[in-house]
């Protein structure tokens, strides 16, 4: 846990051994205080220097304990007892001080980084704020604006970023504990008030109340209803305006607002969820920690559209030699021009050189012959796709892994066409590819857990978060948003507008609404894809059938829109207008509400008043219903597998904790009663008919979201 020693005759030396990342747990923190008095009490121990092995610092708080009763000594007590030493202490920083372990290192008297080693407080992040001291000390250390910053966005910077900023009193390439033991000699004897950091003066910052004002608006912006960012910039302004044992009192006020907070549980549930989904299992019982991959040295893209160009560039950034095939001469050369540039930007942002050595270009099909994995990103047409898979596996050589970058297909029918259906999988990338951190991994009934595994290292050798999910129309994420989707143009036939709709889901927390999201993307893709898919009447069609189809209502709407050619942004025009094609600033259109209007006069539809809670329930509750039903199929293997995929790849708002975290905090009773009544409300809508798995979830007694695998699992195996 910790260890203490003397090392070069007069330094006592703490080590802290809690691998992996040394967390601050009840038996750390009560080692760290019994290890710290063995210090003061060695009458040879001059100084003292405190590092951790396993090439980290301190990860911060041990996260297991939350909500758990404080055991062992607290946190803020201990890191006082350090900083009133009357002996010099020095954090030998290697890897990484982050949380409470930045805090450990702001209460000795002297921080010393390897160059390699980062820093932050990412409480902010977890719905909570850096309460054992850190939102006091760090801006009288380092400044209001630079602490704002770092505290309200919970960001790692390098060791050199915290030497320019004052966090870290030296950088060093060398052994960190050497150099500290040595510094730790050298500053035995000096005196340590003006070192303890609860003694310092914020720097002044001119007009400090308009600072404060003026960050305040842009997090309130940034945080879409999350508690925690606001709650941050208090604590720091407490730092900034009142002496520190107020400022004391006013954090650890705030700490305890937040702590107990549904935004808290939340946001550190999605915490674990990320863990649990990288721990993936398939419904033949194969599982990550069974299931070897083989290593991948050289990919190719096959399509250089939008998507391919970002799976290129992620490839490429990855160290992967990439062969990027596009067969149309005109896409070709724009798509060469358009990868340059994305590495060109890629490479002023990390401060590397562009990969472009690793991208070979062809027009050819036949230069992917010697990969060990292709990507196909081509437009998404079943008939193009087959085409393309069975083209791929008379060239590949033999185990080639062959992935598609479908978002809606049956992988099963392109795995078809090929003469090893076990190697093929879905690796289904959100755009822009080389950006988003999703990337549902879909695996068909005769993908081999080989496959799987693959495309999963893959995926986190590429930065992105994979989540594997069973072969279905939409797979997860857009299975899930159809219901979601059909529900806000439903409301807009019974009186609401695209401005309502959108403000309530922006209030919830969305980034952008339904209907700003539709003209982003562009209203004509989905109006081919249901075009394909015989929905399409022209001119939306008349009498009853015109919103109906195969017996269940439709909407028609969006269809209506494109055959005016507002197709969204990119035509200056869609559910809102824009100064231009191509302009991203929403403006309310009198058009659209005069189209509505006439709308429903023609279907003989009276518009009613449409609520933000109405327009959340139907929307959100539609969704978690397919959830469930995605649950029950058996296509995601838990509940935190959809509420990641939802997170990282469809906007929604992490201190919610994703769409089945939030059915589970709303309370399951609750959401079955609203469905039941929005079902016989609308009974032509199949959607809203609660599912059978939370009919048994709630029949259970609702047991927490932790539990639902094992009620799964009865489901299943009756099934």
């Amino acid at each position: 846990m910790a260890q203490y020693s003397r090392v070069s005759g007069s330094v006592g030396l703490i080590t802290l051994n809690y691998p992996p990342v040394n967390a601050l747990s009840a038996v750390v923190r009560q080692a760290i205080v019994d290890t710290f008095e063995r210090a003061l009490g060695d009458p040879n121990a001059k100084s003292v220097v405190i590092y951790g092995q396993n090439g980290m610092f301190c990860g911060g708080a041990d996260i297991k304990e939350f909500g758990l009763d404080m055991k062992g000594p607290h946190l803020i007590p201990m890191i006082h007892s350090i900083e009133a030493s009357n002996k010099p202490v020095v954090a030998a920083i290697e890897g990484g001080a982050f949380g409470g372990g930045l805090e450990l290192a702001l209460g000795c008297h002297y921080r010393i980084a390897h160059s390699k080693a980062k820093v932050g407080l990412p409480e902010v992040t977890l719905g909570l704020l850096p309460a054992a001291a850190g939102s006091q000390r760090l801006p009288r250390l380092i400044g209001v604006p630079a602490a704002l910053n770092l505290i309200t966005t919970g960001r790692h910077i390098t060791a050199a970023e915290a030497l320019q900023l004052g966090l870290v009193d030296q950088v060093v390439d060398k052994n960190t504990v050497d150099t500290a033991v040595k510094f730790a000699q050298s500053v035995a004897d000096k005196p340590l008030d003006s070192r303890r950091i609860r003694n310092f003066q914020c720097p002044p910052v001119p007009n400090v109340d308009a600072l404060f004002e003026q960050v305040m608006q842009k997090v309130q912006q940034t945080s879409r209803g999350a508690i925690a960012p606001i709650a941050c910039v208090q604590a720091v302004r407490a730092a900034a305006t009142l002496p520190y044992d107020e400022g004391m009192q006013r954090e650890k006020e705030l700490m305890a607002t937040l702590f107990t907070s549904g935004q808290a549980r939340a946001l550190q549930y999605f915490f674990f969820a990320q863990r649990v989904v990288s721990r993936w299992s398939m419904p033949s019982g194969a599982r990550w920690d069974t299931s070897k991959g083989r290593p991948i040295h050289k990919a190719a893209v096959i399509g250089l559209g939008t998507m391919g160009r970002g799976i290129t560039v992620a490839l490429a950034q990855t160290g992967l030699s990439v062969v990027a095939v596009e067969t149309q001469e005109n896409q070709f050369m724009d798509a060469k021009k358009a990868v340059s540039g994305m590495l060109e930007r890629g490479a002023k942002r990390s401060g590397k050189a562009p990969p472009h050595d690793k991208i070979t270009y062809s027009q050819n099909l036949q230069a992917v012959a010697e990969v060990d994995l292709v990507i196909e990103a081509v437009f998404e047409d079943m008939a193009l796709k087959k085409s393309v898979f069975k083209q791929l596996s008379a060239v590949c050589k033999p185990g080639t892994f062959l992935c598609t970058n479908t978002s809606t297909l049956d992988i099963d029918q392109m795995a078809s066409e090929t003469r090893q259906p076990e190697l093929v999988v879905g690796m289904h990338f959100f755009a822009p590819a080389h950006v988003m951190k999703l990337l549902e991994v879909v695996y068909g009934p005769r993908s081999s857990p080989e496959a799987v595994a693959v495309a999963m290292q893959l995926g986190k050798k590429m930065g992105k978060v994979s989540v594997a999910v069973g072969n279905c129309r939409g797979f997860v994420g857009n299975r899930m948003l159809k219901p979601y989707r059909d529900q806000a143009y439903f409301l807009l036939e019974e009186g609401a507008t695209p401005e309502l709709i959108d403000q309530a889901l922006e209030e919830f927390g969305f980034a952008m609404g339904a209907f700003k999201v539709y003209d982003l993307s562009g209203l004509d893709v989905g109006w081919k894809v249901r075009k394909e898919e015989g929905l399409v009447q022209p001119g939306g069609g008349s009498g009853k059938s015109a919103r109906i189809r195969q017996g269940v209502r439709y909407s028609p709407l969006g269809d209506l829109m494109c055959e005016q050619g507002r197709f969204g942004q990119k035509t200056g025009c869609g559910w809102y207008r824009y100064d231009k094609p191509g302009s991203r600033v929403a403006k309310s259109d009198p058009w659209v509400h005069r189209f509505l209007e006439e709308y429903r006069a023609r279907h003989g539809l009276v518009a009613r008043r449409i609520t933000n809670q109405e327009v959340l329930e139907r929307c959100l509750y539609a969704m978690i219903n397919e959830g469930f039903r995605i649950l029950e199929d058996g296509i995601a293997a838990g509940p935190e597998d959809i509420d990641v995929i939802y997170v990282f790849g469809y906007g929604w708002p992490r201190h919610r904790g994703g769409p089945m975290f939030y059915a589970n905090m709303v309370g399951l009773q609750i959401v079955l009663e609203r469905l039941e009544h929005y079902a016989q409300a609308n009974p032509d809508v199949p959607t809203l008919q609660p599912c059978s798995l939370l009919r048994r979830l709630v029949a259970s007694g609702s047991p927490p979201i932790s539990k639902w695998r094992e009620v799964l699992k009865k489901v299943q195996s009756q099934l």
